[in-house]
């Protein structure tokens, strides 16, 4: 694996540091008045999701982790497992569906996702980032409030609660953002 000085460090790089694997979530560089320059780094854990705040000077060195990413075809979940199955191989995973944690209602069964592994060992999935679902509960539209700006709360058939404009009814069909949690568009 290479080695990259700490000043080289960007969001969204995987470290391997004190016997763990981290991916940077925010990089911050500093130049003080007095001493030499760094990285402020927060990083979080892959595997068990705690955060560290570290400095890495120009003059550390880090290594730098390559996930492998497959493209998996979601298949079933049982007993807390999810299983995905590579489209290629044929070959099937079992990934713990805390994993996803509260993405979870947004995987839909035959969706295809990105799971990424270091080694044999899946670390994390990556759901598409617009995913359609159905309201199933919202307060009745209302005539003359399309102009504004204003939302309402909605239930969708995952569980979920959005927020949705006042012209979308139940039973409608919505394409949902699952990085923000928000409403995209009609479907």
């Amino acid at each position: 694996m290479p080695k990259i000085n700490g000043n080289e460090i960007k969001p969204g790089f995987i470290l391997e540091h004190d016997g763990g694997l981290w991916a940077a979530v925010k990089v911050n560089h500093v130049k003080p008045g007095k001493g030499g320059a760094f990285a402020q780094v927060e990083l979080k854990n892959l595997r068990d999701g705690r955060k560290l705040n570290e400095r890495f000077r120009s003059e550390d060195k880090v290594e730098q982790t390559q996930l492998e990413r497959k493209d998996q075809q979601f298949l079933y979940e049982t007993d807390g497992k999810l299983v995905f199955m590579d489209s290629e191989t044929y070959e099937q995973t079992e990934i713990d569906a805390d994993l996803l944690g509260d993405r979870r209602p947004f995987l839909q069964d035959g969706m295809m996702a990105t799971v990424e592994y270091f080694g044999e060992e899946a670390l994390n999935v990556a759901l598409p980032v617009k995913v359609i679902c159905t309201i199933v509960e919202t307060e009745p539209v209302q005539n003359g409030q399309s102009a504004s700006k204003s939302f309402k709360p909605a239930v969708l058939d995952n569980g979920v609660r959005v927020m949705v404009p006042p012209f979308v009814g139940v039973d409608e069909r919505i394409v949902v953002n699952t990085e923000l949690f928000e409403y995209s568009e009609r479907a």
